[in-house]
């Protein structure tokens, strides 16, 4: 059994790991509240080449607020936000905690794009935060 498993919704999209991540945080830019429906995104990153995705996949890229070109990907079936991917990142994979099987296993260290946090989403105080993208 891998270290972390995870999918979307309805099952159709399943991704494991072994490796340990690279990262976690909270993302509170604009883009990453309307993905969520929340007042931010949480995720961890993994080196991609780590991460084995059985399912399909539907991707898509946008500009982000960093200025680097985004990739997200869903499951084309229940629509489920499951992966990013960014230029300024390479060779890495985020992964939607919220879709892990088990959540709990990775905890977020930081916050980045928190100038644009909303004041109704309050997130542990303790973390460091970042008003846009922490250094790489």
């Amino acid at each position: 059994m891998a270290k972390y498993e995870g999918g979307c919704a309805c099952g159709a999209v399943r991704f494991e790991t072994d490796a340990e991540p690279m990262m976690a945080g909270h993302c509170q830019c604009r883009h990453c509240q309307r993905l969520s429906g929340a007042g931010h995104l949480t995720f961890a990153a993994f080196p991609e080449p780590a991460v084995k995705i059985t399912g399909k996949i539907k991707y898509w890229d946008y500009k982000a607020d960093s200025g680097n070109t985004a990739t997200r990907g869903h499951c084309p079936t229940c629509g489920s936000m499951l992966l990013g991917k960014t230029s300024g990142m390479p060779g890495g994979i985020a992964v939607n905690l919220t879709s892990l099987d088990d959540p709990s296993k990775v905890a977020p260290q930081m916050v980045f794009f928190s100038a644009m946090g909303q004041i109704w989403d309050q997130l542990d105080p303790a973390l460091p935060k970042f008003p846009g993208m922490p250094p790489m």
